[in-house]
């Protein structure tokens, strides 16, 4: 049943007074195979997609003695996070809150210059669904064949066709939860032990589970994730505008729709006549069941497919292409009204703005990474006592110093602290010294705690609160890293 029917049919159940159901029941959408531009640009997005998704975990990275050669690799017993050349530890999560803060913002310019980009191109959901779709056609085969064999009888034969394309689906789903356990382990050695069942259970958890939900999601409810579950859809038309590209259909074109052969004879008349022939490939096509001949609708996730799939009708009935396309609202409305169209502006203050903000904190990421230190100091006062008086008069406050060494290999420091004359440093089961300076030595990749008591002479004269620096200096390069506290005294 197309949306026109459906929408006659709840308007004569209003009229014969019979309250329509809150929740309207699935209508199974049996999608259309097409050839054409778009569909070639969905098929590479999803070769390039899948294809990094699936063999990342297996590139290698040497980074040195002691460190994993997974180039992708979230290790969750260090607390790493490695991408190549990039090592986060887990007090830089702010490089995290920038990757979110560029993805939101990609994804409102990419809404602002043509509509749902995102979801008819580079979704997890539609590029799965699209996998999905394309195995069930290579059992079942397509649209027509599977329509008359959802109508007929079980027999030997469609107990094999359903039985081959759940196997391939849950193969592909298992897959997708195999090779997201694969970003948290090395993936080699991973997959040995799941196939030697020595993982961990953890891992097989995962598996299972996103096994269920990529089967479940792309293979039974598919267009109902993007209908009813996802958010997008609904913030997506507060973001965008009457410049942003949507996939239209040209009203001023197609109508009035008749025949090809009703069409001709109008037109050899003087009468007008649209270009639409009424054949619903366009509607056929939709991986969510849109007619978009009915206007841009909260279903549509602008894909493309209705683009092909009427272009190769015009094509076969020798008229021109583009009566289902990529145009403006306003564009629209202009034609609508017999007004030229305007020029197509991508260039305007929203995606300025949306591309300055990237830009802008791009380039504050980058700078961070690239002047960012590779050790570093963290300092905690005791809270009780604040400080303690000695039996000479002086005052001693005490510590918590962690040093962190984000290199590969052993390195020592020397540790000093600065801000009040005479003030002496010790640390707590620490032997090593060199010129007089406590030495400390953190292996790779680590980092180390230490308790540290400082002392200022009586004579100091120490009151209130101080402000001093604790100083670590790498004996092999120099290379220093200073945190801020303070002394307190009575």
């Amino acid at each position: 049943m197309s949306i026109k029917e459906e929408q006659s049919r709840e308007i004569a159940l209003e009229a014969a007074g019979v309250d329509s159901p809150l929740y309207a029941p699935r209508k199974k959408i049996f999608p259309q195979s097409i050839s054409g531009t778009f569909r070639n640009i969905k098929w590479a997005l999803l070769l390039v997609t899948l294809g990094i998704y699936y063999f990342l975990p297996f590139v290698r990275w040497t980074r040195g003695p002691n460190e994993p050669t997974q180039a992708v690799l979230l290790d969750m017993d260090k607390g790493r996070f490695y991408f190549f050349f990039i090592e986060i530890w887990p007090q830089e999560v702010y490089y995290i809150t920038g990757l979110l803060i560029l993805a939101a913002i990609g994804l409102f310019l990419m809404n602002a210059m043509a509509g749902r980009i995102w979801c008819g191109y580079l979704c997890p959901q539609t590029v799965w669904t699209d996998l999905f779709l394309m195995i069930e056609r290579f059992a079942e085969g397509d649209r027509r064949e599977r329509m008359m064999k959802q109508k007929m009888p079980l027999n030997v034969q469609r107990v094999a066709e359903i039985t081959l394309k759940h196997s391939l689906w849950l193969m592909v789903a298992w897959w997708t939860g195999g090779a997201w356990v694969l970003y948290f382990s090395d993936a080699p050695t991973l997959v040995m032990q799941l196939v030697t069942f020595s993982a961990p259970m953890a891992a097989y958890i995962w598996i299972l589970i996103l096994t269920f939900t990529t089967y479940v999601f792309a293979g039974l409810i598919r267009e109902q994730v993007c209908i009813y579950m996802c958010p997008w859809p609904r913030i997506q038309a507060a973001l965008t505008d009457e410049h942003a590209l949507n996939v239209t259909y040209r009203f001023d074109r197609g109508e009035p729709r008749g025949s090809v052969k009703k069409a001709a004879v109008l037109r050899a008349a003087g009468q007008p006549a649209g270009d639409c022939v009424d054949c619903n490939q366009c509607f056929n096509v939709c991986p969510t069941g849109v007619d978009i001949r009915e206007g841009l609708q909260m279903d549509c996730i602008q894909c493309g497919l209705c683009i092909d799939a009427c272009d190769n009708i015009m094509t076969k009935i020798g008229r021109p292409t583009g009566l289902i396309g990529y145009d403006t609202d306003l564009n629209v409305h202009a034609r609508n009204e017999g007004r030229p169209e305007m020029k197509i502006r991508m260039v305007r203050p929203r995606t300025i703005l949306y591309a300055a903000i990237i830009a802008v904190v791009g380039a504050i990421m980058l700078y961070a990474l690239a002047t960012r230190s590779d050790l570093g100091i963290n300092a905690m006062h005791d809270r009780n006592p604040i400080y303690i008086r000695l039996s000479d008069g002086g005052i001693r406050n005490a510590y918590t110093v962690r040093i962190l060494n984000k290199k590969a290999d052993d390195r020592r420091f020397t540790i000093t602290a600065k801000g009040i004359e005479g003030l002496k440093l010790d640390i707590a089961g620490n032997t090593e010294s060199k010129d007089g300076m406590p030495v400390v030595t953190v292996g790779p990749d680590q980092t180390r705690e230490m308790r540290v008591l400082m002392s200022a002479p009586a004579n100091g004269k120490v009151s209130g609160s101080n402000k001093i620096q604790i100083v670590i200096t790498d004996l092999a390069t120099g290379a220093t890293s200073i945190v801020q506290d303070n002394f307190v005294g009575p």
